[in-house]
C-alpha cells in the first residue's frame, strides 16, 4: 500500500506568549537555539510537495514568534503548498497580515479560549482575549479564509451557545469546536478539563441545532473527547499514513506526541531526505499495517478503520504503545478509562484554580 503525507504540520517554534493549561506540546520542548533556519524549512516544504503533500499548517508554539514568517510563507507558496497559519494572534498586526497574504497565505486559524475575557485569560495564562477579538475582526477585512478554533472542556462547555454566537458575530467561515485532547500539559489538568457525560450530551444537541440553523453560512466541526467514544479515532489518519509533523529542530514525527514512545529513533530533516524518512525510516514504519497489532485489534473488523487507535494514548494510559487504545470499549485496559470517567462524573466540578501552566522553552 502506498502512503502519501497529504498534510505537513510545521512546528516552526515551541516559543509562545501563552501558557495554555491544555497545550499539546511535549513537556520537553525544543529551545530557540535548536530551531531550523529559514532555508532549511523552505527545503522541507519543497521536498514535502514532491512527496505529494498538498497542505502546510504553520504551527508552534506561536509561529508569529519567528521573524522570518513571511519568508516561510512565500517559500511554501512557491513550492505549491496551500498555506494555513495556526496562531494565537498575539503579535499579528494588520500590516503583518497584509504582508503574509501578499506572500501567499491562504488561511488563518485563530485560537480562542472562551467567550468571557477573565476566564479566557485564566486558561491562556496571559491577557490575550481582547487582542484575539481584534485579530478576528481584522481577518474578516482581508481576502483570506478564516477559521475560529475554540477549545472546550469542563470549565467552558456550558457556554457553547455563546461560543457559537461569538463566531457568528465575528463572521468566521468555519468554527472548530475542539474538546481538549489529553496529551502534553493537558494530562496534568485532566480532572479540571474533562467534561461530564451530561455536559457532552447537551453540547452535541447544541451543535446539531446550530449546524441546522447555520447551514450554508458557517461550517461547524465538533471534536468530541476520546474518552467518551465507543471506538478510538484513527489518530492522524493512521500512524505515518496521511500526515507528517516536523518539530522546530527538524525531527520528523508521525504525530505531536510520538517522541514520548521509548525505543523510537526519529530522523532529522536536516540530515536525511524527507522521502526516505517517510517511506523507509523505522520510526514511520513502526505502526503501519497490522503486524504490530495485539488482540483484539489483530482480528477486529475495525482494524483498517481506526488502526487500533492512538499509540501515544495507549502508552500514556496502558503503559504499552502496542496495546489497543484504552478508550476502545473492546480494549482489555478499557477499565482505566471507565475509572477516569467515573471519577469525573461523580465529583463536583473542581474550581478553575490550581492549573498547571505550560512553561515556555528558553
Amino acid at each position: 500500500m502506498s502512503f502519501i503525507p497529504l498534510a505537513l504540520i510545521a512546528e516552526v517554534t515551541h516559543r509562545c506568549p501563552l501558557h495554555c493549561v491544555y497545550c499539546s506540546n511535549p513537556l520537553e520542548m525544543q529551545r530557540r537555539t535548536t530551531e531550523m533556519a529559514t532555508e532549511d524549512w523552505i527545503g522541507v516544504f519543497r521536498q514535502a510537495r514532491e512527496l505529494g503533500t498538498l497542505q502546510l499548517h504553520l504551527s508552534g508554539g506561536e509561529p508569529l514568534a519567528r521573524a522570518d514568517l513571511t519568508e516561510l510563507v512565500a517559500g511554501a507558496r512557491a513550492g505549491g503548498l496551500y498555506v494555513n497559519l495556526i496562531t494565537s494572534g498575539v503579535g499579528l498586526s494588520a500590516e503583518l497580515l497584509s504582508r503574509l497574504i501578499a506572500a501567499g497565505l491562504d488561511h488563518l486559524q485563530l485560537s480562542m479560549q472562551d467567550v468571557e475575557e477573565s476566564l479566557a485569560n485564566d486558561i491562556a495564562g496571559a491577557r490575550s482575549h481582547a487582542l484575539k477579538l481584534e485579530v478576528a475582526r481584522m481577518a474578516r477585512q482581508q481576502p483570506i479564509a478564516f477559521t475560529l478554533n475554540v477549545v472546550v472542556h469542563r470549565q467552558n462547555l456550558d457556554r457553547l451557545e455563546q461560543v457559537i454566537a461569538m463566531a457568528e458575530q465575528l463572521g468566521t467561515d468555519r468554527l472548530e469546536i475542539a474538546n481538549v485532547q489529553y496529551y502534553g500539559w493537558a494530562v496534568s489538568n485532566r480532572d479540571r478539563l474533562l467534561p461530564t457525560r451530561e455536559q457532552l450530551k447537551r453540547s452535541l444537541e447544541v451543535v446539531e441545532r446550530a449546524r441546522e440553523r447555520l447551514k450554508g453560512a458557517m461550517r461547524i466541526d465538533y471534536v468530541v473527547p476520546d474518552y467518551y467514544a465507543r471506538y478510538p479515532k484513527a489518530c492522524m489518519g493512521g500512524w505515518g499514513q496521511r500526515l507528517m509533523l516536523i518539530d522546530p529542530a527538524g525531527f520528523a514525527l508521525p504525530c505531536h506526541a510520538a517522541r514520548t514512545i521509548p525505543g523510537l529513533d526519529f530522523s532529522n530533516a536536516r540530515e536525511s531526505p524527507l522521502g526516505w524518512i517517510w517511506h523507509e525510516s523505522p520510526a514511520f514504519r513502526r505502526f503501519r499495517g497490522e503486524d504490530w497489532m495485539q488482540e483484539p485489534c489483530r482480528t477486529c473488523e475495525r482494524r483498517e478503520i481506526d488502526f487500533g487507535g492512538c499509540r501515544c494514548q495507549a502508552l500514556l494510559l496502558a503503559q504499552d504503545a502496542n496495546a489497543t487504545d484504552p478508550v476502545c470499549s473492546l480494549a482489555p485496559s478499557h477499565g482505566i478509562v471507565r475509572d477516569i470517567l467515573e471519577r469525573v462524573n461523580t465529583h463536583a466540578v473542581p474550581e478553575a484554580s490550581g492549573w498547571v501552566y505550560r512553561i515556555d522553552p528558553r
